[in-house]
């Protein structure tokens, strides 16, 4: 699987390192199987980092073949549900889960706008859930543990 991680450097080797804590599924390398998505990364790493001045996609094959391994922990998310949100929420609190990888939608400006709603109880769930339903949603693969970390194979960098 082609997998793309939005950055202001190239990362032929990725690691935890540097991983931010509270974000969407907790702290982890992001990746994307969206071309597009790993571009508006860039933009959003570049407005948050010190003299940066480059926006590069850094592109890997993901070997598949660690999924089927039945000690791997894997959270999937089909798309915006409940439980999605309340992942998301606690993650972004600082909440840690042991998953080696986790997998589902993206929250955006505009997706997490109704996940703010939704904590401060303007919405519940399902209003939460049916306003996502209108906002186009990204995917997101998060790598949790080195472990995961080392089935990703660098391919090439490109400059946005």
């Amino acid at each position: 699987m082609r997998l793309y991680h939005g950055s202001v450097v190239e990362v032929r080797k990725p690691s935890l390192r540097y991983a931010r804590k509270k974000t969407d599924f907790g702290k982890g390398f992001y990746t994307t199987t969206q071309k597009e998505q790993a571009e508006h990364w860039t933009t959003i790493k570049i407005d948050r980092a010190k003299d940066a001045k480059r926006k590069v996609v850094s592109v890997y094959e993901f070997d598949e073949a660690i999924l089927a391994e039945p000690d791997i922990k894997i959270r999937e998310f089909k798309g915006a549900d409940e439980a999605w949100l309340n992942f998301v929420l606690g993650s972004r609190k600082g909440v840690q889960h042991d998953y080696d990888l986790v997998f589902g939608p993206v929250a955006n400006d505009k997706v997490f706008t109704v996940v703010n709603l939704y904590e401060s109880g303007v919405l519940d769930a399902p209003a939460a859930i049916s306003e996502l339903k209108a906002y186009k949603t990204y995917n997101q693969l998060s790598f949790h543990t080195k472990r995961v970390l080392d089935a990703l194979k660098f391919v090439e960098a490109y400059e946005v």
